[in-house]
C-alpha cells in the first residue's frame, strides 16, 4: 500500500435506473470522493420491502477509493439516492497493484478540482 499504509476499498451501490447510477457515478469522481466508478448492467434484485417479495430490475456501481472516505462516500450517496434506504456497503481492498493504489490517492482529494 502506499501513503503511509492507508487503506482502499470499493463501495456499492444500487439504483433504480442507468441514469441515476450513472449521475451518482459521476458526481464521486467530480468531487473526487472517488477515484472511478464502474457502472454494471441492469441486474435482477430479489428483497423484502414492507413485507412483499419485491422482484426489480436495479443498476449497481462500484466506487473506488480510499477507506478513510468511506464514510464521506456513503454521506453523498444517500444524498443523492431516490431510495428511502438505498443499499450502500462498502467492501475493503486488502492488496493490489501498488501503481493502481497510488493514482487513487492521487486522484481522491476532495474540495480539489480537476488537476
Amino acid at each position: 500500500m502506499t501513503k503511509g499504509q492507508q487503506g482502499y476499498c470499493f463501495v456499492y451501490v444500487t439504483a433504480p435506473n442507468a441514469a441515476e447510477a450513472e449521475a451518482m457515478a459521476r458526481k464521486l469522481v467530480e468531487e473526487r470522493l472517488a477515484a472511478c466508478t464502474n457502472v454494471f448492467p441492469p441486474i435482477t434484485s430479489y428483497y423484502w420491502w414492507e413485507g412483499e417479495l419485491q422482484r426489480d430490475q436495479e443498476v449497481s456501481f462500484i466506487a473506488k477509493t480510499r477507506r478513510d472516505l468511506a464514510q464521506a462516500v456513503i454521506q453523498r450517496v444517500r444524498q443523492l439516492h431516490s431510495y428511502q434506504v438505498p443499499a450502500v456497503l462498502v467492501l475493503d481492498v486488502v492488496d493490489g497493484n501498488p501503481d493502481y493504489l497510488a493514482w487513487v490517492d492521487a486522484q481522491c482529494s476532495p474540495g480539489q478540482n480537476q488537476a
